[in-house]
């Protein structure tokens, strides 16, 4: 696929970092960010201080406030807004598109009245075919990549030569994309993973130890999986980089926004306060509610989310939280005896 415009939507700390993954690869890139200081800062700077503090950014990367024209005749269109703000932003974008344009999901969410993943909002919004959607998920901590830290991802798309196309634009020294047609499985992986680390720091903050966190991440690892797996993903999916490796990095690193945010509550403060006092979005306390509504929906149990959205709710207190996780009936974890 030859590209000749690539645009990055959405200009907060994956987004920007995503954009200067794809300049370090060599392709241009158009970062749009909806404050017009922002986009002045990242032109002439090169930095983006509020998000990634004195780094850097690449000669490759500008930035404009303008998001139609970003939009406009773009080849790749890469998605990074807020979940929940995804169906209008598209709304306003969907006239703009180009025919054949490649659009990515750097989100990791569920839309909360619909229950639909990115891909299925964008494919329903842009009114594009499904072969035209690919979405980026794995251990993506923004901060150590934009260090250029090594890491791996996985870009998956229903057609391969659209994820081959989209890791093509986004390889270098430092950012390894792995392709995969497992759409589903590299969605839920990516939001569910935010719900258990939601509740690993909800654990950290009441001073839990080692043991107490490796079991929610385990046991989380089996919920997403049984949900996912219901939903028609492929199991080894969720064994690797968008499954295992995305758990692991959000629910162990403090900069993780989700577990950051759960360990807030754990600590004692409240919800509206963690809020206030959080200025990045912690997708998983939007997307909980939702995740819980698909359990519900395929008839897959899932405690931890359930828990979390308990607490989330105010019905029940966090340090309620662990307890009912190890109250429930003891099962046998391996094959059928």
């Amino acid at each position: 696929m030859s590209v000749k415009k690539t645009t990055v939507l959405g200009a907060g700390s994956w987004g920007t970092t995503y954009a200067a993954v794809v300049a370090d690869a060599g392709f241009p890139v158009t970062l749009w960010a909806r404050r017009s200081e922002v986009a002045e800062e990242i032109t002439n700077s090169h930095t983006n201080e509020r998000y990634l503090g004195d780094r850097v950014l690449p000669e490759l990367l500008s930035a404009t406030s303008d998001d139609i024209a970003a939009v406009t005749d773009a080849d790749v269109i890469i998605l990074a807004v807020p979940a929940q703000t995804l169906r209008e932003n598209l709304s306003r974008w969907k006239p703009h598109l180009r025919p054949g344009v490649k659009l990515v999901s750097l989100m990791k969410g569920i839309e909360v009245d619909t229950g639909k993943r990115m891909s299925e909002v964008i494919a329903e919004v842009a009114e594009v075919d499904s072969t035209q959607i690919a979405v980026v998920s794995g251990p993506n901590l923004a901060r150590e990549i934009a260090d250029q830290q090594p890491t791996a991802t996985v870009v998956a798309a229903e057609s391969i030569d659209t994820a081959e196309a989209v890791a093509e634009i986004s390889a270098n020294g430092y950012f390894r994309p792995y392709t995969n047609t497992d759409v589903v499985g590299v969605e839920m992986g990516g939001a569910v993973k935010n719900v258990i680390a939601l509740a690993v720091g909800i654990a950290d903050g009441q001073k839990l130890g080692d043991n107490s966190k490796a079991s929610i991440i385990t046991r989380g690892l089996a919920e997403t999986s049984r949900l996912a797996a219901a939903m028609g993903a492929q199991p080894h999916t969720l064994s690797g980089l968008a499954g295992l490796g995305d758990l692991v990095a959000t629910c162990a690193s403090p900069l993780s926004r989700n577990r950051t945010f759960g360990r807030h509550l754990g600590e004692g403060m409240s919800l509206e306060d963690v809020i206030a006092h959080t200025s990045q979005t912690a997708e998983g306390v939007k997307s909980a509610p939702a995740i819980l509504a698909l359990g519900r929906k395929y008839s897959v149990d899932l405690p931890i989310t359930e828990a979390v959205c308990a607490v989330l709710g105010g019905r029940l207190r966090v340090d309620e939280l662990a307890g009912l996780l190890l109250s429930r009936k003891r099962k046998h974890e391996g094959p059928p005896a």
